[in-house]
């Protein structure tokens, strides 16, 4: 047989053809947009994704506390527009965010017959809400678009903006999932209003999390605002605070886009966004259903301020302003769960999910950050006895 030449990024290992290395690449662009009010039935933006020329059907898939609240409301805005579809309303929480649960999304979805090249499904939800849903839709034909309207603050700064789809499996935090971006996610502070004051503090702690490791002017905003928009849930009634509100939302979302852009696969493992997730997995799993997941990410945060400041990266009185912002928010220092056992253990899990070295990112003073790999174990519980000691418990 001749030899082969490249043709189309295809290669042939040899002059004598007895194997090929193919090269591919795909381009990935998915849109974020600012919106107020999305269900307002004026607002066409969950239609402009798919087609929209026949008959338009759409599949939602709902948290059930969203359906309780606004099922009426987004039944109305699609009938409004004559569009048919389906409101499949799904329980989301921790404690049903497996497979099983997406199986049933599933089945929900081949029943309703869905054309997966002209017509998105609708993820209306909590983080892991949509955390479920892409995972399904991603499985689904191999890929169905989705369009994501987070309706929680964590879901608006953190897990609505990124490319990560999962479920817990094993009695470990999303053990399962895939990359897989939604084409369109519209972020709509107004759903804010409906959630409790704990998921507003919730979301704040992954909002804490961009200040503490790369932008110091979002921490100063929340030490400043943060009780202020805990209490009136970014719905601007005071117009300074409404302001700052405002800035926050739009440093926290710009910062995480920023850190995830050039990373969207993870191919690099030291990434600074993964501060507050190296012991948060597994105190989380071992808490549930008692620790929300921003509050496990608030708990590592403590931990892990006290343990950057034995070592000289924080200052004294940084440690003790950090510790204070978060109590001011709601958040909690500590969890009965904390003991150094379980850290060593959770250490261990983070150091094979990060291809053996703990790559663990640790505050330097308030704004910036560096990656070690050799915390020890005796080095842990000098940490926690000393948080130990500044928290009330």
């Amino acid at each position: 047989m001749p030899a082969t030449t490249v043709t189309s990024g295809l290669i042939a290992t040899s002059s004598r053809v007895d194997g090929w290395k193919v090269q591919a690449t795909k381009d990935v662009t998915y849109e974020i947009r600012v919106r107020d009010d999305v269900l307002d039935v004026n607002n066409t933006d969950l239609l402009d994704i798919g087609d929209t020329t026949g008959q338009v059907r759409r599949f939602v898939v709902v948290d059930a506390n969203v359906a309780q609240i606004y099922g009426d409301r987004i039944t109305k805005y699609f009938r409004h527009h004559g569009v048919e579809h389906e409101l499949y309303v799904c329980p989301a929480d921790e404690t049903v965010k497996h497979f099983e649960t997406v199986f049933d999304i599933v089945a929900a979805i081949d029943a309703f017959g869905i054309d997966r090249r002209r017509e998105p499904i609708i993820a209306i939800g909590g983080g892991v809400l949509t955390d479920m849903v892409g995972l399904a839709a991603n499985l689904y034909r191999r890929g169905t678009p989705v369009v994501r309207v987070p309706t929680t603050l964590i879901g608006l700064v953190d897990a609505g903006v990124g490319v990560k789809t999962g479920v817990n499996f094993n009695g470990h935090k999303n053990r399962l999932g895939t990359y897989f971006e939604s084409t369109l996610t519209l972020l709509d502070r107004t759903f804010l209003a409906t959630l409790d004051r704990r998921h507003i503090a919730n979301g704040l702690a992954e909002i804490l999390k961009i200040g503490l490791i790369k932008d110091a002017r979002l921490f100063e905003l929340l030490r400043v605002h943060g009780p202020r928009l805990l209490e009136e849930k970014f719905q601007g009634v005071d117009r300074s605070v409404s302001r700052a509100g405002e800035e926050t939302l739009q440093r926290a979302i710009h910062g995480m886009l920023e850190e995830l852009q050039p990373n969207l696969w993870e191919t690099k493992l030291e990434r600074v966004v993964d501060y507050g997730h190296t012991f948060s997995p597994t105190i989380e799993m071992h808490a549930l259903p008692k620790l929300l997941h921003g509050e496990a990410v608030c708990v590592d945060m403590a931990l892990t301020t006290v343990l950057a400041r034995r070592r000289g990266l924080v200052g004294d009185d940084e440690c003790r302003r950090i510790l204070a912002v978060m109590r001011s928010l709601d958040l909690p220092t500590w969890d009965a769960h904390l003991e150094p056992g379980l850290l060593v253990k959770a250490l261990e899990d983070t150091v094979r999910h990060r291809d053996g070295r703990q790559r663990l990112p640790l505050p330097v003073g308030i704004g910036d950050a560096v990656f070690v790999n050799d915390v020890t174990a005796a080095e842990l519980a000098a940490a926690l006895e000393e948080l130990r000691g500044s928290t009330d418990g």
